[in-house]
């Protein structure tokens, strides 16, 4: 077999296991962890591959529970499953390998909390998330929960208090975050939801309400991000940083989000997804100086 031909399958795989969302859900939990430990180390690495492998199999089970829907979605029809490079059966296998390959390395190095958070993460995402958006156009309200767990993952691994009020804002900024960041991608997209069938928020607002809802979840994170900075960080150089780019993104947000040019909600999707980046690498780098 080539290298080539190595290097395609293994694209391949990452494609089904969502990589490109599984890493920022990797570095949500090792966030939770920095914080809880101040540092990093072998562990660290170690619980980043775990989540990793574990949210590579909730991609994995998505594609094969929506590969009908993404055959008929223009912005979906070329996923491994619909475009025949790789057959449902293969794909749940695919999804198999990566959970028992993340459940071995978090058994192996944590606690049972380590484990139990990331399968209810999970589940959360493939057994109610994801049914539910077939009934009600604001499954994402609830559905946002997912975002939220992660960082507990890396929280409760090292013996953290699951009601500390430190963890909760952390979590509370990530399940507000999730909710602009799926209208945006309404915005975008939400003509193509109408091809499958599914309710959408675009059947029941307009699209400039649908922006100035965006734009008010816009704000809540924001807030739930002051919270953190001002609350839980120390380092005086990291929550100046973060200031001043929650400054840029409520300036730049409020002069053109609620503009009717729709790449302006491209901008404004783009920037908001920074905003989790940044807050998450500052909290770690918070964490690993100064406590």
């Amino acid at each position: 077999m080539s290298r080539q031909t190595i290097g395609s399958y293994l694209k391949l795989i990452l494609q089904l296991g969502k990589a490109r969302i599984s890493l920022p859900v990797a570095l949500s939990a090792l966030t939770g962890f920095a914080l809880q430990t101040g540092t990093i180390g072998l562990e660290g690495l170690y619980l980043g591959v775990g989540v990793f492998l574990i949210s590579c199999s909730s991609g994995a089970i998505n594609h094969w529970q929506e590969h009908r829907i993404d055959a008929v979605m223009p912005r979906t029809q070329n996923r491994p499953i619909p475009s025949g490079k790789i057959s449902p059966l293969l794909a749940s296998l695919v999804a198999l390998l990566y959970f028992v390959s993340g459940a071995v390395i978090l058994t192996i190095h944590f606690p049972p909390a380590a484990l139990i958070a990331s399968t209810i993460t999970l589940l959360s995402y493939n057994g109610f998330y994801t049914p539910l958006k077939k009934y009600t156009a604001f499954a994402v309200v609830p559905g946002s929960l997912v975002g939220a767990l992660p960082p507990y993952i890396g929280w409760l691994a090292t013996g953290g208090d699951l009601l500390s009020p430190v963890i909760f804002w952390v979590a509370v900024f990530f399940f507000i975050g999730q909710i602009p960041h799926f209208w945006l991608l309404l915005l975008m997209f939400g003509k193509e939801y109408k091809l499958v069938g599914y309710p959408s928020l675009t059947d029941i607002f307009t699209d400039n309400q649908i922006k100035r809802l965006s734009y008010t979840w816009i704000l809540s994170t924001v807030a739930a991000a002051l919270i953190i900075a001002l609350k839980i960080m120390i380092g005086k150089i990291v929550i100046a940083i973060l200031l001043l780019y929650i400054f840029y993104l409520l300036v730049t947000t409020s002069s053109q989000l609620l503009l009717k040019n729709n790449l302006q909600v491209r901008s404004t999707f783009f920037k908001l997804n920074f905003l989790y980046l940044f807050m998450m690498i500052a909290i770690i780098v918070d964490s690993l100086l100064y406590r």
